[in-house]
């Protein structure tokens, strides 16, 4: 009996897996990270091959296979998908083939939406992939009868990563992107990607007051919270905590940019080839 108590506390003690093509799922890790305090992490960035959003279906889950064969080789007990894109587009086949739990944002962020929405008139802004898939319509529809309308910003990720998250040029960019969706009276606009969180200032500025933002990454950690829980795998408080950091490509780069999605600098970052 002492044994499989012991088995069990070392598999609590294991980490959750997080992974998305760049930087923008640091977002969900530092949202973990501060919810969760007593959990290890390990962050996967495939900054080879950001950005996911005009990727193709077939190229994204075999990215997603691959990075998900790394992080199970390193005992997670659950996987965190922290790309809407993959989400969308990888999520169904990972969910069948996995031996752990894993988990996308758009559920989580679908529900959000749904609890924060009065008129159930939602806006949704994502990457090319994400707004393609119809991932959150989908998932809203699940829920609510609520009208949802869609835009894609394939501009926002390269803006946020050069750093230009306020500005002249964001604010037009801003702008266009969002003036349909203000045509059509929403009252709810969801962040479908997880580096927008970084654009909330700019775009909280250029929206209605009564329209609310629902960042994904907030509802994707209660999710995460409550599957460790039902499954008995929350880690004790006793356990020695660690933070790992992976890329496949350019860790310089990643520890650099990284700091402005995970509010606090990363300073050890390692460069993984996933391809044979």
């Amino acid at each position: 009996m002492q044994k499989k108590k012991e088995i069990k506390i070392l598999r609590n003690n294991n980490p959750i897996g997080i992974f998305d093509s760049g930087f923008g799922g640091l977002t969900v890790m530092s949202a973990i990270n501060k919810a969760l305090p007593s959990e290890s992490l390990i962050y996967f960035g495939d900054t080879a091959h950001v950005p996911y959003g005009a990727k193709s279906q077939n190229a994204i889950i075999k990215f997603s296979k691959d990075i998900t064969s790394f992080l199970i080789s390193n005992k997670v007990k659950l996987i965190v998908v922290a790309c809407n894109t993959a989400s969308a587009l990888a999520l169904p086949v990972l969910e069948k083939t996995l031996k752990v739990p894993v988990i996308g944002v758009i559920a989580p962020g679908a529900r959000a939406a749904v609890d924060a929405s009065k008129k159930l008139r939602i806006g949704i802004i994502g990457t090319e992939g994400t707004i393609g898939s119809k991932s959150y319509p989908k998932a809203i529809k699940k829920l609510a009868k609520a009208k949802t309308y869609q835009q894609s910003c394939p501009l926002f990720v390269p803006l946020v990563e050069e750093g230009l998250t306020d500005g002249e040029i964001t604010d037009s960019v801003v702008k266009k992107y969002i003036k349909p969706l203000l045509a059509k009276n929403i009252d709810t606009l969801v962040l479908g990607c997880t580096h927008y969180p970084l654009l909330r200032k700019i775009l909280e500025k250029n929206l209605e007051k009564n329209i609310v933002l629902v960042d994904s990454a907030k509802s994707t950690v209660l999710e995460v919270k409550r599957i460790l829980e039902q499954k008995s795998l929350l880690a004790s408080k006793s356990g020695k905590k660690y933070l790992k950091f992976y890329v496949s490509d350019n860790p310089e780069k990643f520890k650099k940019i990284g700091k402005r999605f995970f509010s606090k600098n990363i300073t050890d970052v390692k460069k993984i080839n996933l391809t044979n």
